[in-house]
């Protein structure tokens, strides 16, 4: 196993990079020439339509020992309790849930039979929507390899770090980080830690930018620059190896008698990357009200109804607040949009009971929802001094789609059958002769 320490990165979200293992092997002045350096063959990797908008366009060219074409047949396999949108096998209530965290595996159990989808919405096939799933792990996947021509990967480790080795290189991703793998790059996942537990979010829509900054200007939100690429690194193995693609929703298998990650050089601007969440300049209110979730956006696949998003990835990191004479944390709600919560440390400032790390929770469109009574009234009645929100980072993922659970999200026991009990304990405080007393 590659020493994580040891590993280094480029930088620059969506920037062309090109890096290569062996000196000379990536060409100069073309992609493709007639003969590759070390006998390699170039090999093009696109993430989007080859005419998308130059600014929108993603792909890669990669020199490898063989070309990815050079496998055996897949055959279908068992889905286990992985799930693709649409979700036809239960009822969708429009009641608000939440789960606790997921216990780890007692069994041996790799990164990709540890994924269980909780929800997805849209339609895999028609490009458009996300699902929603949790991984817990307990060994690494060795000379199996995964890839999902479905979507991109949004990984969120809670518990334990990964170690991905990609086509393209190798990601070290701990919690607090974000790793995405573009759809159709093969990887496998290895565990330098021990067990782990965390989030994937499966996008089907359009590829994962940054936010436009609008009014905010040149700087806030993430940065470019802190977003991290790998380098080229290659194995030249021969042997037993099996490729498992999630394809239409199904997993299908097969064998291949070399490992895949060859590539000895890439270019382009399609690739996996990380993300330190750390990095995320905070923009908050310096004056009143609490303001809107969008402002905390990380990461968007935009639809095409301009500010209505596929996804948009939300966080809420440490932070200040200062808001004067305001209800400081999110005010009760319904929105168009479908919200689903996960935390990776600390506590969320609206849910002081209940939701812990590695929990979830789902607010679907026009659901009611905000603080639980505990909170509302700590908050009503609190002195509105700065105020320091420490060892805490909530994620949101939103849709403009309905979010729909799986079955195994409305029967398992980690869901908590008295959630909506946190708003019960909310009381009547109208009262006219308030109101005329204040006035007069």
């Amino acid at each position: 196993m590659v020493d994580p320490t040891q590993l280094s990165y480029l930088q620059g979200f969506g920037n062309e990079h090109e890096t290569e293992a062996l000196e000379g092997a990536l060409p100069q002045g073309q992609f493709s020439p007639q003969k590759c350096a070390y006998s390699l063959y170039a090999e093009q990797f696109n993430s989007t339509a080859f005419t998308a908008p130059r600014a929108h366009n993603r792909r890669s060219w990669t020199y490898r020992i063989r070309p990815s074409a050079a496998m055996g047949e897949f055959e279908p396999i068992d889905c286990g309790l992985i799930r693709t949108a649409p979700i036809t096998e239960a009822q969708c209530p429009p009641n608000i849930m939440r789960w606790d965290a997921q216990a780890l595996p007692d069994t041996p159990t790799d990164f990709i039979s540890g994924l269980t989808t909780m929800a997805a919405n849209g339609d895999a096939r028609a490009q458009s929507g996300i699902a929603i799933h949790v991984y817990n792990a307990n060994q690494g996947m060795g000379d199996n390899f995964f890839y999902c021509a479905d979507g991109e990967l949004l990984i969120l480790p809670e518990c334990g770090a990964l170690l991905a080795y990609t086509e393209m290189g190798i990601l070290h991703v701990e919690p607090g980080e974000l790793m995405v793998i573009p759809r159709g790059i093969k990887f496998k996942i290895e565990l330098p830690d021990g067990p782990v537990r965390g989030y994937m979010c499966e996008n089907y829509g359009a590829d994962l930018q940054l936010p436009e900054r609008g009014p905010v200007g040149a700087n806030g939100f993430a940065n470019d620059r802190d977003f991290q690429y790998p380098v080229a690194w290659f194995e030249d193995r021969e042997g037993t190896f099996t490729v498992t693609a999630k394809f239409c929703g199904g997993l299908h298998r097969a064998p291949i008698d070399h490992s895949p990650l060859d590539v000895v050089a890439w270019v382009g601007n399609s690739a996996p990357y990380k993300y330190n969440l750390s990095a995320f300049n905070v923009i908050n209110t310096v004056s009143y009200d609490h303001p809107d979730p969008s402002i905390f956006t990380v990461l968007t696949s935009p639809s095409n109804t301009p500010g209505v998003a596929n996804l948009d990835f939300v966080i809420f990191p440490p932070r200040w607040m200062v808001a004067e004479n305001t209800f400081r944390p999110p005010w009760y709600h319904r929105n168009i949009m479908s919200e689903f919560m996960g935390l990776i440390e600390g506590q969320y400032d609206a849910k002081e009971k209940g939701f812990t790390p590695g929990g979830m929770s789902l607010h679907n469109c026009m659901s009611a929802h905000g603080p639980e009574s505990d909170v509302f009234e700590k908050a009503s009645n609190a002195e509105l001094e700065p105020q320091r929100y420490e060892n805490t980072l909530a994620f949101m993922l939103e849709s403009r789609y309905v979010i729909e659970p799986t079955a195994f999200a409305l029967n398992t026991p980690t869901r908590q059958s008295d959630y909506n009990q946190c708003y019960q304990g909310l009381k009547k405080y109208f009262s006219q002769a308030d109101k005329q007393e204040r006035t007069d």
